[in-house]
């Protein structure tokens, strides 16, 4: 089949998934902006997409894209360096200046970073979730469903605020490439239409960063709400209260 076998197919297939992961990336971000406003609600939206069949289906789905996507990148990275010696993309440099071009010359390096942080974002609150509700691990600092807690826990760490920081910058330089060139391999680009989808793409991929960057820093330094109960009563999930 042309989409697995040609290298017009494969970059076919690296646009379309990497599309929808930037939809979830936007319903992440929608999600974790709630945090900023309540706890309760945070923790509300966890238990929901807890261990639940849905949650956990879509959560496979995709587990699915972001492998294809990654073992696509590096099949197709390898096969672009074969092809053009240190060329990794086949980028017109007319209409690829600056920031942009650096993004697509580092690509791979780029795509390391955001991996190896997604592993650590996966350690530090999908295997203490849903994971853990899954196998029904017990004695953690919070529960299963306690996002809120975590978020709290895991970037009170001065260490994990620095990593994820330079984690969602990478992010930004590889979907600022990324969302344009998808346009272009889609075919949705002509010669006004390709300015136009870069300009879309830096300030919708720039506000969303914001977004994940916000949360972080605003639990780094103690801006969130904390999720006490009303009066400043202990609750059984919100221990920094008691």
């Amino acid at each position: 089949m042309w989409l697995f076998n040609s290298s017009v197919g494969r970059k076919v297939v690296m646009s379309v998934t990497g599309l929808a992961l930037i939809l979830f990336l936007t319903f992440h971000c929608c999600m974790n902006i709630v945090a900023l406003f309540s706890g309760e609600a945070y923790n509300t939206i966890c238990e929901l997409l807890g261990a639940n069949w849905y949650a956990v289906v879509a959560t496979m789905g995709l587990a699915f894209l972001a492998v294809v996507h990654i073992v696509y990148a590096f099949i197709l990275t390898a096969q672009n360096r074969r092809a053009r010696g240190d060329n990794r993309y086949e980028v017109s440099t007319t209409v690829n200046p600056g920031k942009v071009e650096w993004a697509s010359k580092n690509m791979l390096v780029l795509g390391i970073i955001i991996l190896v942080g997604l592993l650590l974002h996966l350690y530090n609150f999908w295997c203490k979730m849903m994971f853990a509700e899954l196998v029904g691990i017990e004695g953690q600092a919070y529960g299963a469903a306690d996002g809120f807690g975590w978020i709290q826990y895991t970037f009170s760490n001065p260490v994990f605020v620095v990593l994820y920081i330079i984690w969602i910058v990478a992010i930004w330089f590889h979907l600022t490439h990324g969302f344009w060139s998808a346009m272009q391999t889609l075919g949705w680009n002509g010669k006004t239409w390709l300015c136009r989808w870069k300009v879309i793409g830096f300030i919708y991929v720039t506000l969303l960063m914001l977004g994940f960057l916000v949360v972080v820093l605003a639990f780094a330094f103690g801006i969130a709400p904390s999720l006490c109960c009303d009066g400043g009563a202990c609750c059984a999930s919100a221990p920094a209260c008691c």
